[in-house]
């Protein structure tokens, strides 16, 4: 059986095709011309090899991405492993919705950075980025990225549950000065942090039973799920680090859960801030929040 009849075991005609065509560019450098050429049979023996145990691995149900070690996003390609989210098309739209609304050269905070797509693309844009995540693996495959792309990010492991006083950006400097008003009425306001941008867990655990197998059984529960008596748990959090820590006229966007989206609109507003809105992905459904913090 060949490799393409393989993945027509699992997969629809198309499915099986763009995942055989995906794999054949990746790890083998031919293009669609390539395989229309008939290129793929002069494959030496040690790379059909490969390519048996790579098909083998995605027939099985396995993400291409992992078995690839590597998805595209934004132009670059960065290193995935199942440590961290495989990185969306639709989360590039929450890196778009920065940088029409913030400026590069601005301070920017990525809550819940998993493979650092978010935070390493913007660096490379010209924001001061630092990231957080609670995984040290997903914090480990981020930082290999940032080395592989030439990006400087600041990396912590931080839980915005339970968050550090310290504020995590800037300067030695402008930390001792953002410290010293963590206790203040009005925290940070005016020096702290232009963006907050996260793309946090947001999925109930009671809707795996709509989940197709390869996001379930592959990717990581940590950065997927939420409680469903609690799916607004890391918005609100991160809505009241933003309060804290972010200048005047500073921005949050998020990518949320179609079905909590004017939720987390709402939630923003109750606690202040301006400008709220709620905007749709490529496929129609509602995926961003963006709210700006009210002047102090």
């Amino acid at each position: 059986m060949n490799a393409l009849q393989m993945l027509r075991e699992r997969y629809a005609e198309g499915e099986a095709r763009a995942l055989f065509e995906l794999i054949m560019q990746r790890r083998f450098g031919l293009s669609r011309t390539d395989l229309l050429l008939g290129k793929d049979t002069t494959l030496s023996a040690n790379d059909k090899a490969e390519l048996e145990i790579i098909v083998g691995r995605v027939a099985k149900g396995e993400p291409v991405q992992y078995v690839l070690g590597c998805e595209e996003f934004c132009g670059r390609t960065f290193l995935v492993g199942p440590g961290v989210l495989i990185p969306r098309p639709e989360t590039q739209q929450l890196v778009a919705l920065v940088r029409q609304n913030v400026p590069a050269g601005s301070t920017v905070l990525d809550v819940g950075t998993g493979s650092g797509c978010i935070a390493i693309t913007l660096a490379l844009d010209g924001y001061r980025v630092s990231a957080t995540d609670v995984s040290d693996e997903a914090l480990r495959i981020a930082r290999r990225n940032a080395e592989r792309l030439g990006a400087e990010v600041e990396f912590v492991k931080e839980d915005v549950r339970a968050p550090s006083p310290l504020p995590l950006w800037g300067s030695a400097s402008e930390a001792a000065k953002a410290a010293a008003l963590w206790h203040s009425p009005k925290g940070g306001a005016g020096m702290g942090l232009h963006a907050i941008v996260s793309n946090p867990p947001y999925v109930c655990r009671s809707e795996t039973r709509e989940m197709d197998d390869n996001v379930l059984l592959y990717e990581p529960h940590l950065a997927l799920f939420v409680p469903d008596d609690d799916p607004l748990l890391f918005y609100r959090a991160i809505a009241d680090y933003g309060l804290r820590h972010l200048s005047d006229d500073g921005w949050l966007f998020f990518e949320a859960n179609r079905l909590y989206c004017n939720q987390v609109g709402e939630l923003l507003r109750r606690q202040g801030y301006e400008d709220v809105e709620v905007s749709k992905d490529q496929f129609d459904n509602d995926r961003f929040v963006m709210g700006r913090r009210r002047k102090m």
